[in-house]
């Protein structure tokens, strides 16, 4: 971690709160004013990004903080994946309410690293890294190509279904596709007004025994 009351307050996943319910996705990580903050990085310089690497974020937000009170054992609430483009890292991941145009829809996205992390969506941040290099190029490969094909947001996190994805599935996804798994525990049973679904945290895929930590910042 939008429509439906913006359900998608719900990232309650980890995005897919009662708090949720506020009206605007969970993914929806908003910290602060752009034009207040401009477009500064908290990512710290000096940080060689890998491909595959996994990126987690935590805003300032009320999305974010409502991410917080569904999963009640992490500190992010929105996760991606570092791929690699000619030679330049960016981010694959999916999120509602970060609209690159007017009328843009809620999308599997490409960014720059700098505007994943920037104090606009995070307030704290953290690299974490597979160490096989291969497994994780494959992986991010994977994802770069989920975005390729315009893979739109699920609004309904269903889990099961990867036409659509939301930031987790994401990750787990591009891993599954490389042959690693990265969450063995079963998905938790998300029951709201609006919304019923079996769901992954950000945590469930920051605790995974696959992934070691970079840095944190």
């Amino acid at each position: 971690m939008c429509g439906r009351v913006r359900v998608e307050m719900m990232y309650i996943f980890a995005k897919v709160g009662t708090a949720l319910l506020i009206g605007s996705s969970l993914l929806n990580i908003g910290c602060g004013d752009s034009t207040k903050h401009g477009n500064h990085c908290i990512l710290p310089d000096g940080i060689v990004l890998r491909e595959g690497d996994v990126v987690f974020r935590m805003g300032s937000g009320i999305e974010s903080h409502a991410v917080r009170l569904m999963d009640t054992d992490g500190n992010y609430s929105h996760i991606g994946i570092v791929v690699d483009t000619m030679g330049r890292k960016m981010v694959v991941h999916a999120v509602p309410g970060e609209p690159d145009f007017k009328d843009d829809v809620d999308r599997v996205k490409l960014d720059e690293v700098q505007t994943f992390f920037s104090v606009v969506y995070a307030g704290k941040g953290e690299i974490t890294r597979i160490d096989d290099e291969l497994t994780a190029r494959y992986a991010a490969r994977a994802a770069l190509d989920v975005f390729r094909r315009g893979v739109l947001f699920d609004h309904d996190y269903d889990s099961n279904d990867t036409t659509r994805m939301y930031c987790t599935e994401l990750v787990m996804y591009a891993y599954k596709c490389a042959g690693v798994r990265l969450v063995m525990s079963e998905p938790h049973e998300v029951e709201l007004p609006m919304l019923h679904a079996a769901v992954y945290y950000p945590s469930d895929v920051y605790h995974s025994t696959h992934l070691r930590p970079v840095v944190k910042f």
